[in-house]
């Protein structure tokens, strides 16, 4: 019995080895693969995409809503709105977080009221300290009159909130579609460098005091706020995302 136990042995041991470099490497392939889906290993996200058929991946962020709800999904666009004569900031957040890439906005900006304090928020945001923001609005008097807006524009802030804080404004045309973008990329400190671009075009950057241990939910919002108008609005105002996009780099 024992010399038949080494006879068979042996036989398996030639097998073994008359297998072709193609089988045996398939076969330590295959071995990696199971054991990659058994311990089902974490990837890093390179791109994501929302078309806001729905609000998958997204979660409420409203402040001064009272529990109601200023926002829906329809016809592939998420549209928030605010009630006249209130400060309601109604607004949306992704679930998950992002650090280095482009994230960008498909914007629709109406007319918004003449003088409103309201505003289209397209932003990044950590917390108070970092926080990276698009906000589009009507803008006060003193401010539409520094950049000569005409009446038929609106008032786009490009601001960092801080670490360092900056806030830069252009003037864009009321009743438009815009693709807004903001891109983090590193410095050689390993630090974000932001970009902020409309229509493709670089119309703000910054180099920040911060990198990728800092990391961002997407905000989408439409917000009743002081800074950007010369009254609390008298009419309703929204805007229409058709989609947000995250591209990792």
């Amino acid at each position: 019995m024992k010399r038949t136990n080494k006879i068979l042995a042996v036989v398996s041991a030639l097998l073994l080895f008359s297998c072709s470099e193609d089988q045996y490497t398939d076969a330590v392939e295959s071995s990696i693969i199971d054991t990659e889906n058994t311990a089902k290993p974490s990837r890093t996200v390179t791109s994501k995409f929302w078309d806001f058929n729905n609000l998958d991946e997204w979660e409420d962020a409203s402040q001064n809503m009272n529990g109601l709800i200023n926002y829906f999904t329809e016809n592939g666009n998420l549209n928030i709105y605010t009630r006249p004569n209130t400060w309601d900031r109604p607004k949306v957040k992704s679930i998950a977080t992002y650090t280095t890439g482009v994230y960008t906005w498909r914007v629709y900006v109406p007319e918004m009221g003449v003088g409103d304090k309201a505003s289209i928020g397209a932003f990044l945001y950590n917390d108070d300290t970092h926080e990276l923001d698009f906000e589009i609005g009507y803008g006060a008097t003193a401010e539409r009159n520094a950049v000569n807006a005409a009446s038929d524009e609106l008032l786009a802030y490009m601001t960092s909130q801080a670490n360092p804080f900056q806030s830069k404004v252009v003037k864009v045309k009321r009743a438009q579609w815009y693709t807004l973008s903001i891109e983090l990329t590193l410095n050689s400190k390993n630090k974000y460098i932001a970009k902020w671009k409309i229509g493709g075009n670089t119309v703000s950057s910054l180099q920040l005091n911060y990198g990728t241990k800092e990391k961002f939910k997407i905000f989408c919002s439409v917000e009743n706020l002081n800074f950007i108008g010369d009254h609390i609005p008298t009419t309703q105002n929204y805007a229409l995302f058709d989609f947000v996009e995250y591209r990792g780099n």
